[in-house]
Formats: C-alpha cells, structure tokens, sequence
C-alpha cells in the first residue's frame, strides 16, 4: 500500500491560530506589564497560589470538558493506534516510536501534529482533525492517535490498540513548569512554589496524575493494551520499539528496527525540535519555545527541593490509596537515598 500523502497545507489552521496570537501580543503589549505586577504583588502578599488557582479552575475546566466529549460518538478502529499519555510523561516520544513503527521507519512530516490527530487538544486547530486523516495512513495501514484523556472518557474497542504511558509524578511536574512557561504563559509563569500547589489540587492541567494512572493501570492485562511508564521506556528503548511493535501486530526486520530506534532517539528528536513543537499557540507564548528539552528521568531536583519531592510522593501515593489503586507507587518513582 502506498504511503499516505500529507494534504497540501496540514498546519494552516495552526499557522492561523499562531497568526491571531502575533496579534494578540501585539495589541496586549501594553498590558502585559500591568499583569506582571500584579502577579508579583500576590507573591509579594502571599496570594500567588489563589490568584493562579482562579484562573486554573477556569482553564481545567474548559480542558476536561474537551476531554470528556472529544470521542464522543467514536467507535475506534482495528487500524487505530491511541498513545494514551498523562500530561508531559514522553507523548512526544511515544508518538513519534508508534508513528515511525507504522512506517516501518520511512514516517515523514513538517510537524508531527500534522500526521497524527489530538481529539483533545485544547486548542483543537493545532492539530489535524480526525477527518483530515484517512483511516489507513501508514504503510501498515495503523493509525496513530493522541490523547490526554483519562480511561474513563476513552472509547474502548476490543480490535483497537492502546499504548497506556506515566511517567513519575515529580518528574512531569517539572517537565510541565518548563512546557507551560514556555508555551503558554511565557513570562506570566508563577512561580515554582505555586505551580506546585496547583500541580497538587483539583484544578491541574488535564487532570491529576493518580486519576490518568489508577485508569489506565486497569487495563494493563488487556490484550490489545500496552502500559509503559516513561522510566522503563528510558532503560530499554529497544525494548519498548519491540513492545510497541509486537501490540500493533507489525514485524519490523533488523533494519526497519533500528531505524526507528534512530528517529526516536534523543538525540536525533532533539535536532528536529520544531517538528513536535506546536509555535507561539498563545500571545505570552516564549519566543525560544521548545518541546524536546532534557528527555531525561529522575532529575526532578533541578527545581524541586528534597520537601517538594516528598510532598508529591506523598500527595500521589495517598490519591492512588483513595482510589484503592494497586500499583507500586514506590517501587517505580520513590527516590531512594543514595541514588
């Protein structure tokens, strides 16, 4: 079967989204330091926290909406290929090692969000729609399909594959101070102490940590699903292109392998940043935005003193205890001393 052809323009309701933020900046240059202040001045009070879980409870809101209805209605497909990923846990990796198994190495595109379509996103017109893509858009015939949302909100079908991903709680909550800085609030950003209260409260980004994980762990002993966390996938890269390649029923030879372990690598994604980087989507938006910043694990203390570690270890392991969820909080994300 022939390789699917990217329509003529995949991005321009993204480039058109990116157009009307320039203009927003433009027109909101003036207040942008009024915001500033008064940002500093509820930090300076000690009402930092409050101010930014107002605006949070709003913004949650509006994405787990999108969440709960983006499948509504769908019937999944035994060519659908869904990267189930918490906020920030490796979806750009998966993504790109699933895509790239279902090309058998040779998967191509200007901007990944071009070729594999997000339901979910909350700015839907920073990737193609679902009707953009044809059912059968790889040479394997697999469809590759992003989501955030949480188990209880995806559509479930016996014939289609599902690629279940987590990633330590207090790794994704740096990865997710460095992601929103940069492309979503910019210099707006709060600071580290209150992005932590809101990392930990009903009003995070696309859900809590424990929900997405306590889902999806139910699921592990299906058969058309895979459940990786981000720390086993780092250890064993290989590994994991084989895991995904054996779910998806596609046998790659040696050669076809190693390439895909080649795109999907680090290094390699690192150099093609601006393909998984989504533009200035917003008028705080930093000019040096970027997606594929350190791709490591267990560095969580660049921003988190060893109390905030502990106060997301603690957080997460007692949600996952409310939810009389049984998977081994400690064996995989607890940091141990020594290490």
């Amino acid at each position: 079967m022939p390789v699917w052809k990217q329509p003529h323009d995949p991005g321009a309701a993204r480039k058109k989204v990116i157009a009307n933020a320039r203009l927003l900046r433009i027109l909101l240059l003036p207040l942008i330091f009024l915001f500033r202040l008064v940002i500093r001045l509820t930090r300076w009070c000690g009402l930092e926290s409050i101010l930014f879980r107002l605006i949070f409870r709003v913004v949650s809101k509006s994405i787990n909406k999108q969440m709960d209805k983006a499948f509504t209605g769908y019937e999944p497909k035994a060519n659908d290929v869904f990267v189930c990923s918490y906020f920030k846990a490796g979806t750009n990796w998966t993504m790109q090692m699933a895509y790239q198994i279902a090309n058998r190495g040779a998967g191509e595109y200007q901007n990944i969000h071009d070729v594999i379509p997000w339901p979910d996103a909350p700015i839907k017109a920073i990737a193609v729609p679902f009707l953009d893509i044809p059912e059968k858009q790889s040479v394997t015939g697999l469809r590759v399909i992003k989501t955030h949302s949480l188990a209880h909100s995806m559509p479930y079908s016996r014939d289609a594959k599902y690629i279940c991903v987590v990633r330590d709680p207090k790794d994704v909550f740096v990865s997710s101070y460095h992601y929103v800085r940069s492309v979503v609030l910019g210099n707006l950003m709060p600071s580290v102490a209150a992005w932590l209260d809101i990392f930990l409260s009903k009003v995070a980004m696309h859900g809590q940590w424990a929900d997405f994980l306590c889902g999806y762990w139910k699921w592990r002993d299906r058969p058309n699903v895979l459940f990786l966390t981000y720390e086993n996938m780092k250890d064993d890269p290989a590994g994991t292109i084989h895991k995904i390649a054996d779910i998806t029923g596609v046998t790659l030879t040696t050669e076809e392998s190693d390439r895909v372990g080649f795109l999907s690598s680090y290094a390699h994604m690192k150099s093609i940043g601006d393909k998984f980087y989504p533009g200035r989507i917003t008028p705080f938006s930093l000019k040096s935005g970027q997606m594929i910043r350190s791709g490591k694990k267990g560095k969580s203390d660049e921003l988190l003193s060893p109390q905030q570690q502990k106060r997301i270890d603690d957080y997460c392991r007692q949600a996952l205890n409310r939810l009389d969820c049984d998977f081994p909080y400690d064996q995989h994300f607890l940091v141990k001393k020594g290490e």
